[in-house]
């Protein structure tokens, strides 16, 4: 891409608002060196990574970033045979213990089932090198300072230094308190001066205490001694001091030997996390403009859906739907000054460079964007007065370079195309520049003030008009671009509201051609009947959000209903079982009263005992309520073709539609269609009477069946009789997606369930949830 054209769409600015969200300087040069590609799989590949790291934003809210650096320097050096600094090496040990972190991140990610195939292609290939990070920790501490257990020499040595400075320490302290101190010190404090321990001592008395003096205060009062009694000590102390840095230096030469060991997998694990930090820069910048992954094709068509301008703030930039490349291959904006128009243009090209870049746009869903070879702008004001250039002149430069340049896989923009000139040689300019472009096959969008390009779109095939809305009632612009409305001038209207006199105004009305008149009636009809479009369509989204509320609102109600019926279904059929186990049992009571009177009563048992006997047993029967159902129509009428009946095995509805032998037919139910024994049909009414239901009852739509089925808690036999009754119910409601909540639990109820979708004729397809909507918790059925 044309790093002038870069700046000119303000690509650098998007690139500092990338900066921001880099963890790293791996990441951070990622960005400096980003530019769109023009390579169709490489975008693709791109917007994949992106798009990975936001579904984990949008799960975690995070990822693991923190303590990468860019250790190439330091594994280079290694590598030729320097030294690493004990802060390098704290650096490469940070870098070891974040690529682990993030491994152990994406492994967890992996055990939850989130789909990140290719931020766990990338970590799984890592070697983690814990072992070389467990040295350099035991030998440097966080802050880069050796520690006593890098070796035994470094603890030993480190032993009798500190015992040494004691010493010093100790003698010096006597020396500050002594009774001649207070008179001979400037003041009672041990400091250092050129790694040796010193007292301040004033200057007359510079002899007391002999020894060297290492140096003085500003006045000269006060000169800084090395007594004489600690010269020895201080020269031991220096001789340790420097067997500890000659130790010190073997330690980091042992250690830099080791990074260099791995440095081959040091390099790439580097690269790696280079990688995800852009990723993740990339999806955290995509978060803070609300952004989302476009969908990218190679027919240089855009389709945007509510594009915003990234660089304006969300709340104040309007949002636009922006189309070119399929009905059209050229768009004319026409419209007032600050009404937009080059904001449009600049969300447009700013849109597609980032696109082609990988980054998320900052569209609603569904949004498409083409991969454009080049990108062409000339978009503001570019006077130059170092090349005695006007403005004009300077835009002419550029247009002449586009010219000789685009071709059928450019996307070109022109800002006030043809401005800076006469109006009418202008005007011409402008439609000759725009044909020469759009025989190209090139992408273009053009806006300018000339009222001869209104026509244009019209004269023009693949060419469309579009303006930018202008409130003549708040007399400032909305910013909203209307496509196949050319703009209006709204001179008139602007002067009346601001007072112009209506005489001048009517004067100046009749010196506008018939023709202009004709053409602003014209758009001025068309944006009367775009907006009362508008408002129709909007009062039919709100019908059809309150038809659905409604809908909801009924499945719901009807799911509360079969559930009170199930349950007082359940009591009723207890009170049942309770009444005929009562009956039972008198029953059976009076049974052994007979046999006891038999086996008493040698002569038989008389007549009045078994009248008494009967009457006992009549009295334990049930005494039932009469059902209120009405009675079974007879079914002995001759059935016809269209006939609505009631299939009884299914206790299901459905119509006739023909029959298929003579004791069968084939029953229309909902969606499915069944070849049922004219036995197991019972007759409801004629075909005339079906024709004057609601059709939703013919295609099945009165089955109020929920879109979920929740076995939580179910038992494995019970849940699997309800999954076969709950699919019946949805295919004859007509659902072509439904989904089962079994949980995760122990696993054993989503096995079995899903074994036995598997075997199901009626399902196409079962797979578990994505993680929005329950992950493996969850089972989506597709039908056939």
């Amino acid at each position: 891409m044309n790093s002038k054209v870069l700046k000119t769409l303000e690509f650098d600015k998007i690139k500092e608002l990338l900066k921001e969200y880099a963890a790293s300087a791996l990441g951070l040069a990622k960005v400096t060196a980003l530019t769109p590609s023009v390579d169709y799989d490489e975008i693709l590949a791109l917007h994949e990574e992106t798009d990975e790291a936001m579904t984990i934003l949008r799960l975690k809210g995070h990822a693991p970033l923190g303590g990468i650096f860019d250790i190439r320097p330091h594994v280079k050096r290694a590598q030729i045979g320097g030294m690493l600094s004990p802060a390098e090496l704290v650096q490469v040990a940070s870098t070891i213990r974040a690529s682990r972190k993030l491994t152990r991140f994406v492994e967890e990610l992996k055990e939850e089932e989130v789909e990140i195939p290719l931020l766990q292609e990338k970590m799984e290939s890592v070697m983690p090198l814990p072992h070389l990070e467990q040295e350099i920790r035991q030998v440097v501490d966080e802050n880069g300072s050796i520690l006593d257990s890098a070796s035994d020499s470094l603890r030993n040595i480190r032993t009798q230094l500190r015992a040494n400075e004691g010493r010093i320490r100790e003698k010096l302290e006597r020396m500050i308190r002594s009774s001649n101190a207070q008179k001979m010190l400037s003041d009672a404090i041990i400091t250092i001066r050129n790694d040796r321990y010193v007292i301040p001592v004033k200057q007359e008395y510079r002899g007391h205490y002999g020894g060297i003096i290492h140096d003085q205060s500003s006045s000269g009062q006060t000169l800084f001694i090395e007594p004489e009694a600690i010269v020895q000590l201080n020269n031991q102390l220096r001789e340790l001091k420097l067997k500890e840095q000659t130790e010190i230096e073997k330690i980091l030469l042992a250690m830099t030997e080791k990074v260099h060991e791995f440095s081959s997998e040091l390099f790439y694990i580097v690269s790696v996390l280079t990688d995800v930090d852009f990723m993740f820069t990339k999806a955290k910048f995509g978060r803070s403009i609300k952004g989302t992954k476009p969908i990218v094709n190679q027919d240089k068509r855009v389709r945007l859906n509510k594009a915003r301008h990234p660089l304006l703030p969300m709340d104040d930039a309007v949002a636009n739907d922006i189309e070119l490349g399929d009905d059209f291959s050229a768009i004319v904006i026409t419209g007032p000054n600050t009404g937009g128009k080059t904001v449009t243009l600049k969300t447009l090209g700013l849109t597609t460079l980032m696109a082609q870049a990988g980054l998320p746009i900052p569209a609603l869903d569904g949004s498409e964007v083409g991969v454009f070879k080049t990108v062409y702008a000339d978009i503001g004001d570019e006077q130059s007065i170092e090349q005695s250039l006007s403005t004009f002149s300077s835009h002419m430069v550029n247009i002449v370079g586009i010219l000789d340049k685009v071709d059928f896989d450019s996307l070109v923009l022109f800002d006030e195309l043809g401005a800076g000139t006469d109006p009418q040689e202008g005007a011409a300019l402008a439609i000759s520049i725009l044909d020469e472009v759009h025989a190209t096959g090139a992408r273009v969008v053009a806006t300018t003030h000339y009222p001869e390009l209104k026509a244009y779109g019209y004269n023009r095939e693949g060419v469309v008009n579009a303006s930018v809305e202008f409130d003549v009632e708040t007399l400032s612009p909305t910013y909203r671009l209307l496509i196949g409305v050319p703009g209006r001038s709204n001179a008139f209207e602007i002067s009346e509201r601001l007072g112009l006199s209506q005489r001048v105004i009517t004067r100046a009305k009749s010196h506008i051609g018939t023709d202009s008149k004709e053409v602003e009636n014209m758009i001025a009809s068309l944006e009367d009947n775009r907006r009362q479009g508008e408002r129709e369509l909007e009062e039919a989204h709100e019908l059809l959000r309150q038809a659905e509320k409604m809908h909801k609102d009924m499945q719901k109600q009807m799911m509360e209903y079969y559930e009170k019926k199930d349950s007082l279904y359940e009591k009723a059929q207890k009170k049942a079982s309770e009444v005929v186990d009562k009956a039972k049992a008198e029953a059976e009571e009076v049974i052994r009263d007979l046999r006891r009177m038999q086996k008493e009563s040698s002569s038989g048992i008389k007549e009045h005992q078994l009248i008494q006997a009967k009457k006992h047993l009549e009295e334990a029967a049930p005494n039932l309520p009469q059902s209120s159902k009405p009675k079974k129509q007879s079914t002995e009428r001759t059935l016809q073709p269209g006939d609505e009946v009631k299939v009884l095995s299914f206790d299901q509805k459905g119509h006739l539609v023909e029959k298929v032998s003579n004791k069968e037919w084939q029953v229309q139910m909902g969606i499915m269609k069944m070849k049922v024994k004219e036995s197991d049909l019972e007759f409801i009414q004629s075909q005339q009477k079906v024709e004057t239901k609601p059709l939703s009852t013919v295609k099945g739509k009165d089955f109020h069946v929920n879109l979920e089925l929740d076995l939580r808690g179910e038992r494995y036999e019970n849940a699997l009789a309800r999954v076969d009754k709950y699919i019946d119910d949805a295919l004859l409601a007509g659902y072509p997606r439904v989904s089962i909540i079994h949980g995760k639990g122990t696993g054993a109820l989503r096995q079995g369930v899903q074994e036995y979708l598997k075997n199901h004729r009626a399902v196409k397809k079962a797979r578990f949830g994505d993680a929005s909507e329950g992950g493996t918790g969850v089972t989506v059925i597709e039908f056939k």
